[in-house]
């Protein structure tokens, strides 16, 4: 079957972010590109093909995992049905921030920031911050059609990912939890989605 234009680019980029998300997190953010190349089956060379730096890696792979957290937001008829958009975001939300790989890639992250200083940062922006701004896009969307109240989107966006975040992300960082299953993640995204409603509903 002949192949399709494009087609192993993708398959390496693809393999490029998943080693860079499994090296990252057991090496830390000093860990070398030579060791990613390696892990993702490919040369060094081909990695800097597709990323320039270290920093640009790693805001991809950023990159990738805000749009796996926030494709809730994007789907048909996301707009029409906000409680349950939430409570799928929030679902989302949990899952990719509590599972091992995430937990240890924020780990060594924190750990590094002293001496890469840079990479933390673009963690925090391409990251954190990205998913930030892009569920509040949504719920400044929500506002402007009536069915959601929220004046300050950027707030109202961190007051809905610390009822279903909370203390969850520190303790799996401390190892002090283990990450909640999928039907309690489901309970506590729709409490959320229920309780953030009764603040912020039109």
């Amino acid at each position: 079957m002949p192949r399709v234009a494009g087609q192993i680019d993708v398959a390496k980029n693809e393999a490029i972010l998943d080693a860079a998300l499994q090296v990252l997190g057991e090496r830390g953010t000093a860990a070398s590109m030579e060791e990613i190349a390696r892990r993702a089956g490919v040369s060094k060379q081909t990695v800097y093909n597709h990323y320039g730096s270290k920093a640009d890696l790693v805001r991809a792979m950023c990159a990738r995992r805000v749009s796996e957290m926030t494709a809730p937001l994007e789907a048909p008829g996301a707009l029409e049905q906000p409680e349950e958009t939430l409570a799928a975001y929030g679902r989302a939300l949990l899952q990719g921030l509590l599972n091992p790989r995430s937990v240890a890639l924020m780990r060594t992250a924190v750990a590094g920031v002293a001496t890469q200083p840079d990479v933390a940062r673009t963690i925090h922006e391409s990251g954190i911050r990205a998913n930030r701004r892009r569920f509040a896009a949504f719920l400044a969307a929500e506002t402007a059609a009536g069915r959601l109240a929220c004046p300050d989107p950027m707030a109202a966006a961190e007051v809905f990912s610390g009822m279903v975040v909370g203390v969850r992300h520190v303790s799996a960082l401390l190892d002090a939890v283990p990450p909640p299953d999928e039907a309690e993640a489901d309970r506590i995204a729709r409490d959320a989605a229920a309780r953030f409603l009764v603040l912020f509903g039109a």
